[in-house]
């Protein structure tokens, strides 16, 4: 079985190489994205395996249907990178529709806690010899109310979480979760309601065309002033020139972003030598009250080891046995 690896990492490449001992694939790991130009390089291969920045569009399926490639194996939860309606029928598509739900739960607190105690700012002050906590005025997150939309899996890590520092919940789901609700003590209500209660807004909901730029300027108009907005889950549920607005006008308070809409061409790169060409992301650095991480939330020793057994296990499943536990288009199952 050869196995065709898009966008690797020196993370990736460890995880992989040392599971792969059990199952004794041949995987070529290929640093560039997979994209139109970089499609052909998977013609002698049975399997592609991607990752979040992989674009998987009409075109590129086309390529990959015709170089026979029997599977494509997703190793991450989201696929709003993946065009089904052109796989449908020509390549099953997998993915892993869960790693670690805690890694990303607590890399949202990890950016709330940041954000609201300027931990980030004292560290470099401290390295000055400048021990003045001036301008580090935070505030109790006990007894305030976070907004949590989306209760999958690590919407309900960071309700518990949040529980814990005695926080009021509301929650917002398609299909909410009347027993969860009533076992953590949480209320799910509509969406207006979250925007106009909530201290801090944690999105934790996957981007499709319903969930599209749902955070823009309507929405941020009905939000408390000075709102913490945190941002998990996939760029495109924030219309960023929305959220900019909103942090020139201090109407949202702060933001923490471990994603953005127009990423694919910068995070997970080091470009510390180039200028950054998007000027929407590089007004987005300046502001003093945003904390941007460059796609981590999932980056933890046990998250890694859940993705590549669930990656490699997916691609047994499915080319040896035709099975698809965890397909995501009609001939998967």
């Amino acid at each position: 079985m050869k196995i065709a690896f898009f966008d690797t990492k020196p993370y990736d490449k460890e995880a992989f190489t040392k599971l792969n001992e059990q199952y004794g694939y041949d995987i070529k790991y290929f640093k560039m994205h997979l994209n139109e130009e970089t499609a052909t390089l998977a013609q002698d291969y049975d399997v592609v395996c991607v990752f979040v920045n992989d674009t998987l569009n009409k075109q590129v399926i086309e390529i990959l249907n015709q170089s026979k490639i029997q599977l494509i194996a997703l190793r991450c939860a989201g696929y709003n990178n993946v065009d089904l309606e052109s796989a449908l029928d020509k390549i099953p598509v997998v993915r892993v529709p869960a790693y670690s739900p805690y890694a990303v739960a607590e890399h949202a607190l990890a950016l709330m806690m940041t954000l609201n105690r300027k931990t980030h700012k004292a560290y470099w002050r401290t390295k000055d010899n400048n021990f003045s906590i001036a301008g580090f005025t935070g505030f109790d997150m006990h007894g305030k109310t976070a907004g949590v939309i989306g209760t999958g899996k690590i919407g309900k890590a960071m309700i518990q979480i949040l529980k814990g520092f005695g926080m009021n919940i509301l929650a917002y789901d398609l299909y909410p979760d009347k027993e969860f609700a009533a076992d953590f003590g949480i209320k799910y209500t509509d969406l207006e309601t979250i925007y106009q209660q909530s201290h801090i807004i944690s999105l934790h909901c996957p981007l499709t065309p319903q969930t599209h730029h749902l955070i823009n300027e309507s929405a941020i108009k009905k939000m408390k002033n000075q709102v913490m907005l945190i941002n998990t889950s996939r760029g495109g549920l924030i219309k960023t020139s929305a959220l900019i607005e909103a942090l020139k006008e201090k109407k949202i308070g702060s933001a923490g972003l471990d994603v953005y809409e127009e990423e694919g061409e910068y995070f997970f790169e080091d470009l510390s030598s180039d200028v950054i060409s998007d000027d929407t992301l590089a007004r987005l650095l300046t502001f003093p009250n945003v904390l941007v991480t460059s796609h981590q939330g999932f980056l933890t020793e046990e998250a890694l080891q859940n993705i590549a057994e669930t990656t490699l296990e997916n691609i047994k499943l499915a080319v040896e046995k035709q099975e698809y536990p965890n397909g995501i288009c009609h001939k998967c199952g």
